[in-house]
C-alpha cells in the first residue's frame, strides 16, 4: 500500500481501479520495407484501417441514441478513413516506393491536412483537424496499442493522468469516471472546475503519479483529505468507505435545498445562477433549481468539436438554452479561448505566460469573423428569452467601446437583413483583470451589469498561477484583498442601480457565499453540485449577519486569519440550525 497526496479540489471519496491516461501521438521517421513483403505489409495496413473502424462504429453507436451531434463528428472520421484519393496515395507510396505504411499515411494524411489548413473556404479548413485526428486513430491501430480515451471507458475508473486539458473534459465519459487523480492542476484549474459542476471526487498537484500509477492498480481516491492510496489494504478501504458514508449524508442533508427558493433566514430572495458549458439534456434539466445562466461558457460549444461551430450551429445551441430558461435570464459568455483552452483547428503562437497573453476578448479582437459569426448566432437567439452577453478579460474601458462598436455593427447588420434582435438584450463585462476592477465605476456607466470571475480576479490580484500546484500557497482565493477589491466592485455597481454577481468558483463555495451577499450581491452563480450546500449556507443567517461578515473580512491581514474567523462563526450558525 502507497499513499500519495495532492489537493483535494471537488470533494467526495471513490474506490476502483485506475485508467492510466496517456494520450496517443505518433512520432514518424521514414523508413522502407523489403520489397518482397509487400502483400504482407498491405495487408497490415487494411487491418490497420479495418481496425479504426470498428472503433469508430461502437462510438457512433454508443453516442447516437444520447448525444447525436457528437455521433456526426465520428461518422465524419470514418468517412476521412475511407477517403478513395487518400487511400490511393497511401498505398502508391507503400507499392511503388516500399515505403512502411506508418510513413505512408503519416505523410499523406499530413499532406491533406496541410493543404485544406490553407483553404479560404472555412469548411474545408476546418476539415483539417478532423484528418489529424483520424490519423492518429489509424496510427495507434497500426502499432496495435489499445485505445487511450476518455469518451468511451469500459467501465468505472479513477482516471489517473498528468493533466486533463479542456479538450479531454469536454469529451469524458461521465457516467463511468469515479474521480480524477493527476500530477498537475490547481483548485480553479479547468480540471477542477469540471470535476466539482460534475460531482466527481478529484485530486490534483500529485507529483509523481505517472511513475507510480498503473493500469487496473485498485485505488482509494479520498478527495477529503487530499490523498490517492494504491493498493490500499481491507482497512483502508473500510475506513474510507465509512468516510464516504458520513459524506454522502451530509449531501443528503443539503440536497434537501436544491429545488427551495433561496431565501436567507430572514426571508432575502438570492438568486441562483447556474454556470453551464453546453445545450445538452443533462445541462437543460438543471432549470428547474435555479434562476438564471449565470455563465454560459460558450467555447465548450468550439472545443466539443473538430471545427468551428457554425452560426446556425451556435445559434440552436443559444436558443435551447433561452427556451430551457424562459422568462429567466441567460448570460452568454463570448468564447474564453486562451489560457489553458487550446483549439485543435486555431493554432495559436506559444506564449510564454498565455494568461497573460492573447485570449479570451484579445482573442476575438484578432480573430474578427470567429467574433463575427458568435455575435450574430447570439443576437439571432436573443429574441428567444432574455438574452445576457459578458465580455470576458476586459481590462479597459477601451475594450469595452470597441466591442461594443462591434456588436452595434452586427446588430444594423441582422436587422438590415430583415433578421430580428430583441431590443431588450444586455450587454455586461467580467470582472477579472484588477485594472477594471479598480475603475467600475466608470465601467458601470459603460455597461448594463457585471460579474467577477474570482479566479482569474485572485491568480491576477496574487500573482500567482493558478495552474501551477508548487504555487497554490500562494494563489490565495480568501485573501483579504480580494474581498476588498469584490466589494468596492460591488459598490459601484449597486451605486450605479446595475446588476453585479459573481460567476467564478467563490460563488459556488459554502464560506464566500455569505460574505458576496453582504457585500451586496443578490446573485450567485456556480455549478449544479454547489447548489444545494450554498442554498443550505445562506439559509441559516440573516441578511444583517452576513452583512457583518462583509465588513469583518476585510479588516483582517492574512488569508488564514479570514478562514478561521469564517469557520468559526459559520460552524455556530450551523449548530443552532441543528
Amino acid at each position: 500500500m502507497e499513499t500519495m497526496t495532492g489537493n483535494p479540489v471537488s470533494s467526495g471519496i471513490a474506490h476502483g481501479p485506475l485508467f492510466v491516461y496517456r494520450p496517443f501521438h505518433a512520432d514518424v521517421a521514414a523508413a522502407r520495407f523489403d520489397a518482397r513483403d509487400k502483400a504482407e505489409v498491405l495487408a497490415k495496413y487494411e487491418a490497420a484501417r479495418q481496425s479504426a473502424d470498428r472503433e469508430l462504429q461502437a462510438i457512433c453507436a454508443s453516442l447516437r441514441p444520447v448525444d447525436p451531434e457528437k455521433a456526426d463528428i465520428f461518422q465524419a472520421h470514418r468517412d476521412i478513413l475511407f477517403d478513395e484519393a487518400m487511400d490511393e496515395d497511401i498505398r502508391a507510396l507503400i507499392e511503388e516506393e516500399s515505403y512502411t505504411p506508418d510513413y505512408a499515411v503519416e505523410t499523406v494524411f499530413s499532406q491533406y491536412a496541410s493543404m485544406l489548413a490553407g483553404a479560404s473556404d472555412a469548411l474545408l479548413s476546418e476539415r483539417s483537424a478532423d484528418i489529424l485526428d483520424v490519423k492518429q486513430r489509424l496510427l495507434r491501430n497500426y502499432y496495435g496499442l489499445p485505445e487511450k480515451d476518455l469518451s468511451h471507458l469500459a467501465r468505472p475508473v479513477i482516471v489517473a493522468a498528468h493533466d486533463l486539458l479542456p479538450s479531454d473534459t469536454a469529451m469524458l465519459d461521465r457516467g463511468n469516471v469515479l474521480g480524477i487523480a493527476a500530477e498537475s492542476g490547481g483548485k480553479t484549474s479547468h480540471t477542477a472546475i469540471i470535476a466539482r459542476s460534475y460531482g466527481i471526487p478529484a485530486v490534483l498537484g500529485i507529483r509523481g503519479l505517472l511513475g507510480r500509477a498503473e493500469d487496473g492498480m485498485d485505488a482509494v481516491l479520498d478527495a477529503m483529505s487530499g490523498e490517492l492510496i494504491l493498493s490500499p489494504d481491507r482497512e483502508t478501504v473500510s475506513a474510507r468507505e465509512q468516510k464516504r458514508v458520513q459524506y454522502l449524508a451530509d449531501r443528503s442533508d443539503a440536497e434537501q435545498y436544491r429545488l427551495r427558493e433561496a431565501l436567507t433566514a430572514d426571508g432575502v430572495h438570492i438568486d441562483i445562477g447556474l454556470n453551464i458549458g453546453s445545450s445538452q439534456p443533462e445541462e437543460l434539466r438543471n432549470a428547474d433549481c435555479t434562476d438564471c445562466v449565470g455563465l454560459y461558457r460558450t467555447e465548450f460549444l468550439y472545443m466539443q468539436s473538430q471545427h468551428a461551430p457554425s452560426e446556425d450551429e451556435q445559434f440552436e445551441a443559444y436558443k435551447k438554452v433561452l427556451l430551457a430558461w424562459s422568462g429567466r435570464h441567460v448570460t452568454l459568455r463570448t468564447m474564453d479561448i486562451g489560457g489553458d483552452k487550446s483549439l485543435p483547428y486555431l493554432p495559436l503562437p506559444h506564449e510564454d505566460n498565455p494568461f497573460l497573453g492573447n485570449r479570451a476578448l484579445r482573442l476575438s479582437f484578432s480573430q474578427p469573423e470567429l467574433f463575427r459569426t458568435q455575435i450574430r448566432a447570439a443576437l439571432r437567439a436573443s429574441v428567444f428569452g432574455d438574452l445576457w452577453l459578458m465580455l470576458p478579460m476586459v481590462s479597459s474601458l477601451d475594450n469595452i467601446r470597441r466591442a461594443k462598436g462591434l456588436i452595434r455593427a452586427v446588430r444594423d447588420e441582422l436587422l438590415a437583413e430583415g433578421v430580428p434582435v430583441s431590443d431588450s438584450f444586455r450587454l455586461g463585462i467580467m470582472i477579472e483583470v484588477p485594472s477594471i476592477a479598480v475603475v467600475a465605476d466608470q465601467a458601470a456607466r459603460e455597461v448594463d451589469f457585471a460579474s467577477i470571475g474570482t479566479n482569474d480576479l485572485c491568480q491576477y490580484l496574487t500573482a500567482a498561477d493558478r495552474m501551477n500546484p508548487a504555487l497554490n500557497a500562494y494563489y490565495q482565493t480568501f485573501h483579504p484583498a480580494m474581498f476588498r477589491v469584490i466589494c468596492q466592485a460591488v459598490q459601484a455597481f449597486v451605486r450605479a442601480g446595475k446588476p453585479i454577481s459573481v460567476c467564478g468558483e467563490m460563488g459556488g463555495n459554502e464560506l464566500a457565499a455569505p460574505v458576496l451577499v453582504g457585500a451586496g450581491m443578490r446573485t450567485l452563480s456556480m455549478n449544479i453540485s454547489q447548489v444545494p450546500r450554498v442554498k443550505r449556507a445562506l439559509s441559516r443567517l440573516t441578511l444583517a449577519q452576513m452583512e457583518t461578515l462583509a465588513r469583518q473580512v476585510q479588516t483582517f491581514s492574512t488569508e488564514q486569519e479570514v478562514l478561521t474567523y469564517l469557520r468559526t462563526s459559520l460552524s455556530e450558525h450551523q449548530g443552532k440550525d441543528r
